[in-house]
C-alpha cells in the first residue's frame, strides 16, 4: 500500500505537531505519524517549561489561550548564585518582561496533538512505527511504516523527523551526528502544596544545579542535576533519599517536606548532548531530533517550537506551490545553526561540569547586584539574545562597572562602620 502526501512528519509531540499545523495552514497535505496509539501519550522526562523565545510561535499556532485555560503558569525565572539571587524585573515605566510558560507535558502534548488533528490538511496516524526511509536518486522520498502488522509506504516531497533525541529518522538518514558527554545526572519529581505564586527558580551551585518550576494544576516540578563524579553512587543506591537530601540542602530550598510528592522520581544517569545536521536531500530534523542539549537549561520545548517555525519559513512556500524544497532546506540549516549553535556550544561546554569561567562570573555577579544587568542576563537565559550579545564588549564593561561600584560601596560601608 502506498499513500502520497506533501509532507510526512514522524513524531506527534511538540516539534511534529507544530510543524504539521504550520505546513497545513499553508495548504500542504500532511501525514503526522506517532508511534504511540493513544492521543494522551506524553513525554515524561522533561523540564516542563517553555522559554519566552518561543512565544511568537505559540501565538501563531493559537496555543496560548488554550494554555491559559488549562492553568499554565507564566514565569520570569529567578536564579540563585553565590553572589545572591538574580531577580529580573522590568525597568520603571517600561513594559513587563517577556515571560515564559510552565506547563506539564501531560497537559501540553495531548492538547497539541488534538489541535493538529483538528487542523484541515493534517492526517494524524497513531500507532505507526517507522522502519525505513524511501529513497530515489539519493533523495529521501518517504517512509515505510508498520501498524497492526501491515506495512505501508508513505511518499512525500519532504520527510520531517520530529521523533526526539533518539530519532529513528535521524539514525536511518545517516546524517552526521556529534555526541558529547553530559557529566551531570538529571532527576525530576512533581509536588503539590508548594506555593503556586512562587517564581520559577534555578540554583547555580557551580557546578551542581537544581530548579523548581510552578506548573499547571497546582503542581511544582522540582529537579536536580548533580555532577556524576560525586553523586552517581549515592543516587544509584538510594534515589529517593539522595534526591530529597539534595533539594533540602539548597539555599532557600523548596519546602518539599511540607508538600505532597505526586509522582515518581524520574530521571537518568546518562543523557549525552546530541547535535545532528538538521537537513539532507528531501529530509529535515526538528526539535530534539536535530539538537538535544543538557536539560538543566530548559530549552528543549522552546527550540522544538522554534525549529518547526524555521523549517516552515524556509520550505513552506516550496511545499505549498509544488516547487523544489532542496534550496529551502539549506536555508533552514543556516537558520538553525545561526540561532542555536552558540547557545549549544556553551551548554555543551558547561555540561562537562566545569566552574564558571571569568566572563560568566563577571556577568552573573553583576546581574545579582544590578537591575539592568539582571535584565540583560534574563534576555540571554530566555534565549532572546545570543552568546555574542550576552558577552559583548559593552556588556562586559557595564558588568565590570557594576562590580567596581559594588566593591567601592561596600568598602565605604565598612569604613563607616569602623
Amino acid at each position: 500500500m502506498t499513500d502520497d502526501y506533501d509532507v510526512v512528519i514522524v513524531g506527534a509531540s511538540i516539534a511534529g505537531c507544530a510543524s504539521a499545523i504550520l505546513f497545513a495552514n499553508l495548504g500542504a497535505r500532511v501525514a503526522l505519524l506517532e508511534k504511540h496509539s493513544g492521543m494522551d501519550a506524553y513525554k515524561v522526562l522533561c523540564t516542563h517549561t517553555l522559554q519566552p523565545s518561543c512565544l511568537p510561535v505559540m501565538k501563531t499556532l493559537g496555543l496560548l489561550p488554550l494554555l491559559e485555560e488549562a492553568g499554565a503558569h507564566g514565569h520570569v525565572t529567578h536564579l540563585w548564585t553565590k553572589w545572591g539571587w538574580i531577580a529580573p524585573r522590568s525597568a520603571p515605566g517600561e513594559d513587563p518582561l517577556p515571560h515564559g510558560v510552565n506547563v506539564r507535558r501531560q497537559t501540553l502534548d495531548p492538547m497539541l496533538r488534538r489541535l493538529a488533528a483538528e487542523t484541515p490538511g493534517v492526517d494524524l496516524r497513531l500507532g505507526q512505527n517507522v522502519n525505513g526511509l524511501l529513497e530515489e536518486d539519493g533523495r529521501c522520498t518517504g517512509v515505510r511504516v508498520t501498524a497492526n502488522g501491515v506495512e505501508t509506504r508513505l511518499t512525500a516531497r519532504l520527510v520531517v523527523g520530529a521523533d526526539g533525541r533518539n530519532s529513528t529518522v535521524g539514525a536511518l538518514s545517516g546524517l552526521p551526528v556529534r555526541l558529547s558527554a553530559n557529566n551531570r545526572l538529571g532527576f525530576f519529581a512533581q509536588y503539590r502544596g508548594l506555593p503556586e505564586d512562587a517564581p520559577s527558580r534555578v540554583w547555580f551551585l557551580d557546578p551542581d544545579t537544581a530548579f523548581a518550576f510552578p506548573n499547571d494544576d497546582g503542581i511544582t516540578v522540582v529537579a536536580c542535576s548533580p555532577n556524576k563524579e560525586q553523586h552517581t553512587s549515592a543516587f544509584r543506591g538510594d534515589l529517593e533519599g539522595s534526591f530529597e537530601r539534595f533539594v533540602r540542602a539548597l539555599p532557600d530550598a523548596p519546602r518539599i517536606d511540607e508538600a505532597e510528592r505526586v509522582s515518581k522520581i524520574v530521571g537518568t544517569l546518562d543523557l549525552p548532548n546530541v547535535y545532528r545536521k538538521p537537513y539532507g536531500p528531501g529530509l529535515a530534523l526538528v526539535g530534539d531530533a536535530a539538537l538535544a542539549t543538557d536539560p538543566l537549561w530548559g530549552v528543549g520545548c522552546g527550540w522544538a517550537f522554534q525549529s518547526a517555525q524555521w523549517l516552515v519559513d524556509a520550505v513552506g512556500g516550496a511545499v505549498a506551490n509544488q516547487h523544489d524544497v532542496l534550496p529551502g532546506l539549506a536555508e533552514y540549516g543556516k537558520a538553525h545553526r545561526a540561532a542555536l549553535d552558540s547557545h549549544h556550544k556553551l551548554m555543551e561546554d558547561y555540561s562537562a561540569v566545569r566552574p564558571f569561567n571569568v566572563f560568566e562570573r563577571l556577568l552573573l555577579s553583576a546581574a545579582a547586584r544590578d537591575d539592568g544587568a539582571a535584565r540583560h542576563y534574563y534576555s540571554f537565559a530566555s534565549r532572546l539574545i545570543d552568546v555574542k550579545q550576552f558577552a559583548s564588549p559593552g556588556s562586559l564593561l557595564r558588568a565590570a562597572r557594576v562590580n567596581a561600584f559594588h566593591r567601592l560601596r561596600n568598602g565605604s560601608a565598612r569604613v563607616n562602620q569602623i
